[in-house]
């Protein structure tokens, strides 16, 4: 069995962080947890090629990324192409997923990757791709290829693929049809009964799970307040300096307002693919009103204006990976002693 394997720059031994920007490379055999999948699969199985790319340059050079990916595996003779685990890196989720999918969908052969339920990756991929579960920790690396690499086999073999439960794999969304012996309405009538009697029981349908959001206590004062405009209209300076992708977005960025009355048009760009730019693009005012706040503050309605404003795409962003975003983008208000932010969308 010819396999090649998909893996990034850390685990590909390039580098940390700061190899992020590594363009996509090729080493022949196993490199890092290639090494203990290819032990999982047994006599006969073998990685043939290891694909090494950094995180960041996967990202913002997709397209291309994909389609070198594709090329190489094809060119590999390929029989199985596995990528991952990613745990919950983001990037590397996303990246993983485009690649499985597009070589899945091209090249016709079978693909496993795994990554975290919080993975934005997981989101995009979930009902396309089988995704093993891979939880958060690193440290659960032979497990997690343990499942991959099973799961794997039964691809490979044309065997039925059990239910999420059974095989690992994280939970698709779809909807088969199957025979059981009790009808809908007496498996309903039995979990309610279970219910009211504080027995276990396992729903059939999962629910979605929203974390709680409290209510903020009300700015006393307005007028001494420090303000802060944050926006997922995607307004960034001219040349996207942070490549915030105008597509599920994996970061933000954080632009100087301070010496600032207006946003000139030509000094600003929209990094967004859900809304018509072009009104925000001729007055950035739209977006994020600074006129207006400075109107606002010289009136002494607020005490003060931060002299940043935080900006990112909310154009199809997988839940899981706003809520990170959110919570970074919240530690960045704290530290500046941020009393009120205003949220402004498309």
């Amino acid at each position: 069995m010819r396999i090649v394997h998909y893996v990034n720059q850390f685990f590909g031994g390039v580098g940390g962080e700061e190899a992020a920007g590594s363009p996509l490379e090729e080493r022949a055999g196993a490199v890092g947890p290639g090494l203990l999948f290819e032990q999982m699969m047994g006599e006969g199985a073998e990685i043939v090629t290891t694909l090494i790319c950094g995180d960041n340059h996967a990202v913002e050079h997709q397209d291309e990324v994909v389609a070198s990916v594709v090329d190489k595996v094809k060119k590999a003779r390929a029989e199985l192409f596995v990528a991952g685990p990613c745990f919950e890196a983001g990037r590397y989720g996303m990246a993983a997923g485009a690649i499985c999918a597009a070589v899945q969908s091209e090249l016709g052969i079978p693909v496993v990757t795994g990554m975290s339920e919080e993975n934005p990756g997981t989101d995009l991929y979930r009902e396309s791709l089988y995704i093993i579960d891979s939880g958060r920790q690193t440290a659960e690396m032979r497990g997690v290829m343990v499942k991959m690499a099973d799961l794997s086999k039964k691809m490979m073999n044309n065997e039925k693929i059990g239910s999420p439960s059974e095989e690992g794999y994280l939970i698709r969304g779809l909807i088969r049809d199957e025979f059981v012996e009790q009808t809908a309405g007496r498996r309903l009538v039995d979990m309610l009964l279970a219910k009211v009697k504080g027995e276990p029981f396992e729903s059939e349908m999962v629910s979605t799970f929203f974390e709680p959001i409290f209510m903020s206590v009300a700015v006393k004062d307005i007028s001494n307040a420090k303000v802060m405009v944050i926006t997922d209209g995607g307004l960034v300076p001219k040349g996207n300096p942070d490549n915030i992708e105008g597509m599920a977005a994996t970061r933000w960025g954080t632009y100087n307002l301070e010496g600032l009355d207006d946003l000139k048009s030509e000094d600003y760009e929209i990094s967004h693919g859900g809304y018509d730019p072009k009104f925000v693009q001729e007055d950035p005012h739209r977006l994020v009103p600074l006129d207006a706040l400075r109107e606002l503050e010289k009136e002494g309605a607020i005490g003060e204006l931060h002299n940043e404003f935080i900006s990112t795409s909310g154009l199809g962003n997988p839940l899981s990976n706003t809520r990170r975003m959110g919570k970074e983008m919240v530690e960045k208000v704290k530290e500046e002693g941020v009393d009120a932010v205003i949220l402004t969308s498309t």
